[in-house]
């Protein structure tokens, strides 16, 4: 039997030791005293002979009667042999007295009974009595038929023998049988005896009693029915079967039957009607949730009402709440004898006020009659020294005051991602007013797409669902929220709980209205029926009303584009109702998909990538002979080359310094990139692979990390850019040199100016202008061609595609005027000019933060110089690795607090003292975010950004964020993702601008994700992946894309302990993880300390010109082995990815972030700067578990569960973007495949979310976010944040 009740008034049961604070264990001291149920049965015909013992369809029987009719019986079957340790099957009809006897008559033989419900199919009894191997069976008018030779021993059973044998439904569809031995059963009997009315000032019970038996006898719970009268001297009053189903008819038959003691399930105790019990003095509920309400109603002055829960492997029943009508529900504390504990998948007892899986020990264990499944649910338990447990399957929250059960956890169904308990949303469903009965179940549409349904029972006609629907909302998370449907009742089975899956599908079409639907409404109220399970009949329907989710509107676009392919998920969001939806079809015009041939990377594109990376490679191998000679001229060493501190000052010069730097790349740009115009080119061709040398030398040369504004624009020039004067230039310029910036323009950081994309097999290049006084915001991305007009501006995260009229306001991906104001209220003129200084400072700023990681590298280098030795020197990399790691943090951390002093909100000159610092201390958290990593996205950095002057709520989560921690506050329970932008400046004619932002309380911001100055995620509110935060939004609010538009969202529901609120041994757990972070770090430090010796020894042995030559084979050698180390560390830790979700406070978690930071420390900085858009990187990928075809060109390595990831032959990813096979919404992290189909394109900076596929030779433009779930047809072209149809 398994319930949950209200809040109980509990009794005291012997000594229960239970404390707050310890861990979720609740003994018995004591147990009944050890005897059979006959002896129970005899001792109660002794005390009470007149009393009436049965009362059945006009046979009334006094204990005496009774006794000697079950001799009898018992006399019968052991004339046929039959006695203790045989099995007899009982198959007598319902609501008799035969039933009665022939169980009493088995049990008095010694036997055990084998019952089997009289209306149950034939099959099922030949099953059950074949399974438990019965010696024979009882049927209708006591007739006995011997099944087999029986082999019991005669006289009385004895406490080891069993009783019963009931069957219960396996999870396989066969049934499994359960043998109860007589000492359980008498056990279960006495400590209900101590239980129910035994307080001063109760009745016990007794003779004057008239207990209802209306359970079929092939349920536990029947046997509780049974013992209450004959335990007590009560009379036992069976209903008819016909009866117990009619469920309303039962009512009044109790009270014209005078039943005073009732053990029912609360479906059947909710259709009757208050005054039918009112004569009842004892209501005992078990077998499934009980209802608050329910329990409000029924328990009453003058009746005892208790929630009982219990397995038919414990014997009936466990444990018992008594209930008051006040919340919360339990189940309560355990029955005399048995023991119960709450543990966690390990079989750890969890601490008080935890959730965890309940097992039960004690006296009242059965057994199994297989015994390999016996050995499996009754193993020992270990950590308590239990010899035998039953793992319940059943889920509970510890309390000292008594059990919350929480549901199955086989009835933890999943649902959108997200894991639904059925027994909640059920108990919810029944506490609503005017509710007979309800339950829920999950049904699967046309389409394959499970739905959440709640079944209601009104008790009068005219129930109000919107008003219901509306209570539930405000009730339970969104994800837990049925559909709501009435019927006329609820199927049960024979044990009198819900027969879910009996439940009415499909159900009728939703809506009342008699309005004919037009042509496309009833073709698009196909569609919903398909993916929602419910055809609306009316046009105002709503898609996300009638229980749709953002992956159902990506199912139900997927439906139409194969009759309308322009359709986008953003018309579904922004047309939700059938009228709408169907208003926009109808507008749309006729497209033909225009088929193209996309040729794979040809095979010697590879090959000249590797002839061009020698140099590439040598040229990295010079800078680390330039260090390896210095250290040799500060501390002389044998294994140390002597080299002119001259010769060192030239490499320095060249290879070092921002002029070298800059030389270098913009000198072997120009050279690669001769001849090249805008135009289209092949990929994989000559200028494309000049074009991928060029980009790879401003890489490796460190030219695009040349911060400092003066030196950026002296970058920019050189490469053959137009800058005209006071450009605020914050982005690397394109290695083409095709870019104009005009007089006073300003780019802010992290703008894409590249001017080019590879297109299929096209590579797209194409200038790039800004016209005077133009203003491009932080992150957006500006296509070949893009011209912004003299005044205009380009609000952050845009993608502009063409032309912007001069003075207008452009916004969103792709960017189109903006209708919205910007109410930051710019100073209408440029600053006052002001010295070239700042331009000076600027310069040296950026030159001094080059000088970081080598000052933080000084103590590492100080703790290897003092070893001799190789040995010696890598066992104390360790050491050396710590001590950079916090050397460098200290640096970050001093100069950010030193330049937070002062810095307030507003609008300061670029060239002045405010946004010079505003601008370092963004150069140094980007840095940090790169050098510090391993601390990022861990329990860490909310303590790292507290440091630096953030102010971080309570259990936030925080990932690669670029702050401005004088300007951040984010709130308790937040969670910011990877790469998000959080109160950044922005730029505008001379001007630099910064205001504070927060972040809401157990608010959201996805991937990528910005929220500019002055804005705000709103508490409980969503801003999706690649989105912006809205000027204003309300509490609870979501919002996608660019320009954000608002979004219907599920609020998923998890165990709290796993998301919000983890107890402090996970935290432990965690923490100890997360320091294993340090690992890939101290790793780096080897394989630095390795490339060193080795050319020390090339050096010492062949000479300086040797080891020149042998520089870059070293460094490529240390490239090799730092990937495979990486892609090693993802197998052990993660092993292979599979589509399934992990709540945040899960191991999981921790080792698969672990392993991204084995990638992010060792393979990144070592390989990805080589091997973008070549062969090995796509080689690398496919170790990690990538499926990448023959022939695709990948700028990214950003593919986090890799093996969730297939790109198509000739399939090109972009740089910048993200092939998302994960979510982290709502702390749980849900993973799904992610597919692009050959020759498929996703655009610079796109991100495909999980579950989302790109169909063959179908393009995704820049800058565009495919939505989760969306399957983008083949052949056709789309842009956009989300992606709609591109012309």
């Amino acid at each position: 039997m398994t319930a949950t009740t209200t809040d109980p008034r509990l009794i005291d049961l012997p000594a229960i030791d239970v404390e707050p604070e310890s861990p979720a264990l609740f003994h018995s001291a004591s147990a009944p005293v050890r005897r059979t149920l006959v002896d129970v049965f005899d001792a109660t015909v002794q005390a009470h002979p007149y009393a009436r013992a049965l009362d059945a369809g006009g046979v009334a029987l006094t204990y005496r009667e009774l006794a000697g009719r079950v001799d009898a019986v018992r006399a019968e079957l052991a004339g046929h042999g039959i006695g203790a340790g045989d099995r007899v099957g009982v198959r007598v009809s319902s609501g008799t007295a035969e039933l009665y006897l022939a169980i009493l008559g088995v049990l008095a033989a010694g036997a055990a009974y084998v019952p089997v419900d009289a209306d149950d199919p034939a099959e099922r009894a030949e099953l059950v009595f074949a399974e438990a191997a019965v010696s024979a069976v009882i049927g209708d008018n006591l007739k006995i038929t011997l099944r087999r030779t029986p082999a019991g021993r005669p006289g009385h059973p004895r406490p080891s023998d069993d009783a019963w044998i009931i069957f219960t439904s396996g999870s396989t569809g066969t049934p499994k049988g359960v043998a109860v031995p007589h000492g359980a059963a008498a056990a279960f009997v006495d400590a209900e005896a101590q239980l129910f009315l035994a307080e001063d000032d109760a009745e016990p019970i007794g003779t004057h009693d008239r207990v209802l038996a209306g359970l079929s006898v092939a349920f536990d719970a029947s046997c509780e029915e049974m013992w209450l009268a004959w335990r007590h001297g009560a009379c036992l009053v069976p209903a008819a079967r016909s009866l117990v189903r009619s469920g309303v008819d039962l009512g009044p038959w109790l009270a014209e039957q005078r039943i005073t003691v009732v053990s029912t399930v609360p479906t059947l105790a909710a259709l009757w009607p208050v005054e039918a019990l009112d004569d009842v003095r004892l209501l005992i509920f078990g077998g499934e949730a009980c209802p608050p309400e329910l329990a409000e109603r029924l328990a009453v002055e003058g009746r005892e009402v208790w929630n009982t829960y219990g397995p038919t492997e414990a014997t009936v029943v466990a444990c018992a709440a008594r209930m008051t009508g006040e919340a919360p529900v339990r189940i309560g504390l355990p029955l005399t004898g048995w023991e119960l504990a709450v543990v966690d998948p390990y079989g750890l007892p969890v601490a008080m006020g935890e959730t965890g899986e309940l097992v039960i020990g004690g006296v009242g264990l059965a057994r199994y009659l297989d015994p390999v499944k016996d050995a499996e649910k009754f193993a020992p338990l270990p950590a308590l020294g239990w010899e035998r447990a039953y793992r319940s399957g059943d889920i509970v929250r510890a309390e000292p005051e008594g059990l919350l059960f929480l549901g199955r956890g086989d009835e933890q169904v999943k649902l959108g991602g997200r894991r639904i308990e059925l027994g909640e949303v059920d108990a919810a469903l029944q506490a609503l007013p005017g509710v007979a009965g309800a339950a829920a179940a999950v049904k699967r549409t046309a389409a394959g797409n499970q739905l959440l349904v709640g079944y209601l029972v009104p008790r009068e006609p005219g129930f109000d669902t919107v008003a219901a629907a509306e209570r539930i909302r405000e009730q339970l998370p969104a994800a837990l929220v049925p559909l709501l449907a009435v019927v006329d009742d609820l199927p049960t089975r024979t044990s009198g709980k819900v027969d879910r899956a009996a439940l009415p599908w499909p159900l009728a079409s939703a809506g009342d209205g008699a309005a004919a639907l037009s042509a496309t409404e009833a073709w698009l109220a196909e569609g919903w029926e398909k993916i929602l399970g419910v055809r609306p009949s009316e046009s105002r329907a709503d898609f996300f009303s009638s229980g749709g989710s953002s992956l159902n509107a990506a199912q139900l676009v997927a439906w139409i584009r194969e009759k309308h392919p322009q359709v986008s998920v953003a018309d579904v969001y922004q047309h939700p109702t059938l009228a709408g939806m169907a208003a926009v079809l109808d507008a749309l015009g006729a497209t033909a998909r225009v088929r193209r041939e996309v040729r794979p990377t040809p095979r010697r594109a590879g090959l000249l990538q590797g002839l061009l990376a020698l140099p590439l490679f040598a040229l990295v191998g010079l800078r680390w002979l330039t260090v390896l000679a210095a250290v040799g001229n500060l501390i002389p060493a044998a294994w140390a080359p002597d080299v002119s501190w001259w010769w060192v000052g030239a490499a320095w010069l060249l290879l070092f310094s921002p002029p070298g730097r800059i030389a270098l790349a913009a000198g072997g740009a120009r050279v690669l990139l001769r001849g090249v115009r805008p135009g289209d080119y092949p990929r994989g061709g000559s200028v494309h692979v000049r074009l991928w040398a060029a980009e790879r030398l401003a890489e490796l040369t460190g030219a695009t990390g040349v911060a400092g504004a003066g030196w950026m624009i002296t970058y920019a020039k050189a490469l053959g850019a137009q800058i005209s004067p006071d450009v605020d230039l914050h982005s690397a310029p394109p290695v083409t040199g095709l870019l104009k910036l005009g007089r006073g323009a300003a780019v802010e950081p992290e703008v894409d100016l590249s001017g080019h994309w590879v297109d299929g097999d096209i590579l797209h290049i194409g200038k790039v202008r800004v016209g005077a006084g133009g203003r491009v915001g932080s992150r957006s991305t500006l296509m070949p061609g893009a011209r912004v007009g003299k005044g205009a501006q380009i609000d952050a995260g845009s993608t502009v595609a063409g032309a912007v009229p001069a003075g207008e306001r452009w916004a969103g991906s792709p960017a189109a005027p903006s209708a919205a104001k910007d109410k930051a209220a710019w100073p209408a003129r440029r600053p006052e000019r002001r010295s070239r200084l700042w331009v000076a400072a600027y310069s040296v700023t950026a030159q001094l933060l080059g000088l970081l990681p080598v000052v933080a590298v000084l103590p590492a280098l100080a703790l290897l110089l003092t070893q001799s030795t190789l040995g010696g020197a890598l066992l104390v990399v360790p050491v050396a690795a710590v001590a950079y790691f916090l050397s460098y943090a200290l640096l970050v951390l001093a100069g950010v607090r030193l330049l937070s002093v002062g810095l307030r909100e507003g609008f300061h000159p670029v060239r002045g003292r405010v946004a010079w610092q505003v601008w370092t201390t963004e150069r140094l958290m980007g840095m940090a975010r790169t050098a510090l990593f391993p601390m990022y996205a861990s329990l860490f950095t909310p303590v790292w950004l507290r440091l630096l002057g953030a102010r971080i709520g309570r259990d936030a989560e925080v990932s690669t964020v670029l702050a401005l921690p004088a300007m951040t506050t984010v709130a308790d329970g937040a969670f910011l993702a990877d790469d998000t932008m959080v109160a950044t400046y922005e730029l505008s004619h001379g001007w630099l601008r910064v205001a504070p932002v927060r972040i809401g309380k157990q608010a959201f911001l996805g991937n990528s994700g910005m929220a500019a100055p002055g804005r705000s995620v709103p508490k409980r509110g969503l801003v999706g992946v690649l989105s912006s935060a809205p000027r204003k939004a309300k509490k609870g609010s979501s919002w996608l894309g660019a320009p954000p538009m608002p979004l219907r969202r599920t609020v998923g529901s998890s165990d709290t302990s796993r998301t919000y609120n983890p107890p402090v041994r996970l935290k432990l757990a965690r923490a100890a993880v997360e320091l294993c972070r340090m690992v890939p770090v101290m790793l780096f430090g080897a394989l630095a300390v390795l490339v060193a010796a080795a050319l020390a020894v090339v050096w010492s042995e062949l000479g300086p010109w040797a080891a020149v030559l042998a520089a870059g084979p070293v460094v490529f050698a240390a490239t090799i082995v730092a990937a495979l180390t990486a892609s090693a560390a993802k197998w052990l830790l993660v092993g292979r990815f599979r589509v399934t979700d992990h709540a945040l406070w899960t191991s999981f978690v921790w080792r698969n972030e672990l392993a991204d930071t084995f990638v992010e420390v060792l393979a990144a900085p070592w390989l990805f700067r080589f091997a973008t858009g070549t062969p090995l990187l796509t080689l690398w990928l496919r170790t990690l578990g990538a499926k990448i075809g023959r022939g695709a060109w990948l700028e990214t390595f950003w593919l986090p569960e890799y093996d969730l990831v297939r790109l198509g032959p000739g399939a090109t990813v972009n740089r910048g973007c993200v092939v998302q096979t994960h979510l982290f919404h709502d702390r749980i992290m849900s993973m799904d495949e992610v597919t692009l189909a050959a020759g498929a394109t996703l655009g610079p900076h796109g991100i495909v979310l999980p579950g989302a596929s790109i169909g063959a030779r179908t393009t995704v433009g820049p800058g565009s976010l495919v939505t989760r779930g969306d399957a983008v047809p083949g052949d056709s072209r789309w842009l956009g944040n989300p992606i709609a149809t591109w012309a």
